[in-house]
């Protein structure tokens, strides 16, 4: 398959990684970008050194191009992003903030960088300030979809702007694939359908409650994370939207979050309350959520846990390999294609 994706960034198959916290690790990256894909590292959870490391593993899996993600929101989020910078990562992606100096970097050493974004404002200020390829991703995403659905975000921006969009949200098969090609997107990137493959690290608990769920067993909910977040239907994510924000557990979990960055406690603490109460409460939020996530992907802790996943986990019925769904999909997108034109 051809497109602009797959010329940009120099892959086989205009098929991308979602870069997801403990999900998206080295070895699932590289197993995409191995089987023809964009890999994408996830590097939220990760401390500087462990953003380096993991870096220098993906190299060690693959010598195909791959990327890394930067939620510029995070404690550690800008400074990782330093990293990618430091580690000439070939694919930038970075969410939650402005990063025109992310491009202005990246493109001194011939990197690429992608903007995730999820309405016309910010995809317009991606653009201009030279952003190569964007991700929009509509209602029906894992985790911070827009309000948009992808069926009429993804040809609204992709009309309107110059650079290649990828479509997220609601992809899990060739016929999607197909289905955003046609829409005007130059590739998708999928996060729900390759958390359920034989390498993803997600816990087997989640996995099959994945393959259980349907198309409407999924929460969309600011009360989650403090921004529009889609989780799994679960009691937990039940309780947490209808408890909102815990202080007292935020002040423990942020406690967690810091040992695990390698951050000091109550410099990451106070640099949080010297940001504003606004951006103090989006941080509590995040910070019950990173521990809730960890306890579902790692731990698999059916009780506690709650997982980002989107309105695709319902297409999901079996655990393949990466490669195995890879193939299938671009079969199943080929064959889609030639249906479509015996129609009309």
């Amino acid at each position: 398959m051809k497109t602009e994706i797959t010329e940009l960034f120099g892959i086989e198959y205009p098929i991308l990684l979602s870069g997801m916290s403990w999900i998206s690790v080295p070895k699932m990256v590289a197993a995409v970008s191995n089987a023809g894909g964009l890999g994408i590292l996830a590097t939220g959870p990760l401390s500087l050194d462990e953003t380096r490391k993991a870096i220098k593993e993906v190299r060690s899996l693959t010598d195909k191009p791959f990327g890394a993600n930067a939620s510029l929101m995070l404690p550690a989020g800008r400074d990782n992003a330093e990293i990618l910078i430091e580690e000439k990562v070939p694919v930038i992606n970075f969410a939650l903030g402005k990063g025109d100096w992310l491009v202005e970097k990246a493109h001194k050493y011939g990197g690429k960088v992608m903007a995730t974004v999820v309405n016309h404002y910010h995809a317009k200020r991606a653009q201009d300030y030279g952003t190569d390829a964007l991700i929009v991703t509509g209602h029906e995403a894992a985790g911070h979809g827009g309000d948009a659905t992808s069926l009429v975000l993804i040809p609204s921006i992709s009309r309107d702007l110059e650079i290649p969009v990828i479509a997220a949200g609601g992809f899990s098969s060739g016929m999607g694939l197909a289905a955003a090609l046609a829409l005007g997107a130059e590739g998708i990137a999928m996060g729900s359908r390759f958390m359920s493959t034989v390498e993803s690290p997600l816990h087997q608990n989640f996995k099959d409650l994945s393959i259980e769920k349907t198309i409407y067993d999924t929460i969309y909910s600011t009360r989650i994370d403090g921004i529009p977040c889609r989780c799994m239907d679960t009691k937990a994510t039940r309780k947490a939207v209808k408890r909102g924000l815990n202080m007292p557990a935020a002040f423990f979990n942020s406690r967690i979050i810091a040992k695990q960055l390698k951050l000091p406690f109550f410099k990451l603490f106070f640099g949080v309350l010297a940001s504003g109460p606004k951006n103090a409460i989006q941080m509590a939020y995040l910070a019950n959520t990173y521990r809730a996530a960890n306890l579902a992907t790692e731990d698999g802790d059916v009780n506690r846990g709650i997982l980002p996943v989107g309105q695709a986990t319902g297409m999901i019925e079996d655990l393949p390999t990466i490669e195995e769904l890879m193939k299938r999909m671009v079969v199943e997108a080929e064959e889609t294609k030639k249906r479509i034109n015996k129609m009309i």
